[in-house]
């Protein structure tokens, strides 16, 4: 997977594993990682689909309807991905934190859905639920922070509520922030990001 790799500043420090929006590429996300930590290593990753030139991390058949079949295809190749990623780069697997907006968010949830110890952590910014109907991986006490927006056209409301519910069920400690500024990635979820990444690593 295209990539962009920075070795952290300090030593014990998180991988923060960005993942991008549609349309976007392996560089969107980088400011992020240094307002949350600028002294956390960092992996960016490109999507490897294409829907009309523009990068994604698995197919959708239409707006808000994924192609279930590519996303756990998909979601096999990241989790994969990071073990090569950690032997190349010499970072700790298991202290992954995900970072990712819209489409990042999603691949990145469907990585706490299908993996057990994917990830250490994770930051979803207006996610949605990736699949249904079927049973969660166990995630013991994995801290999740989610950021939604109550008037999100692409990501309606009962989307974060729900992912946070059947996060928590599968034992995750989930929490979602809410703004009122649509689908858009805002400074202050950011900065509540932030907060809530130095309260629980």
């Amino acid at each position: 997977m295209i990539h962009v790799f920075k070795a952290a500043k300090e030593a014990n420090k998180p991988t923060f594993l960005l993942l991008h929006g549609t349309g976007g590429n392996e560089r969107d996300l980088l400011p992020l990682a240094d307002m949350i930590d600028s002294d956390a290593a960092v992996l960016s990753v490109r999507g490897n689909v294409s829907e009309n030139g523009m990068p994604r991390f698995f197919k959708r058949l239409a707006e808000g309807v994924f192609d279930e079949e590519d996303l756990i295809l998909r979601t096999k190749e990241l989790h994969e991905f990071l073990d090569e990623a950690a032997g190349k780069y010499e970072f700790d697997r298991h202290n992954i934190i995900a970072i990712g907006y819209s489409n990042g968010a999603n691949i990145a949830a469907s990585l706490l859905y299908h993996f057990t110890d994917s990830l250490k952590g994770a930051i979803l910014h207006h996610p949605m639920v990736p699949r249904r109907n079927i049973t969660l991986a166990k995630q013991q006490g994995t801290p999740i922070f989610i950021t939604a927006g109550d008037n999100d056209p692409i990501c309606p409301k009962s989307e974060a509520i729900e992912l946070e519910q059947m996060l928590q069920d599968a034992g995750a400690d989930a929490s979602i922030h809410w703004e009122s500024n649509g689908h858009s990635l805002t400074h202050t979820e950011v900065q509540a990001a932030a907060e809530w990444y130095r309260k629980n690593f």
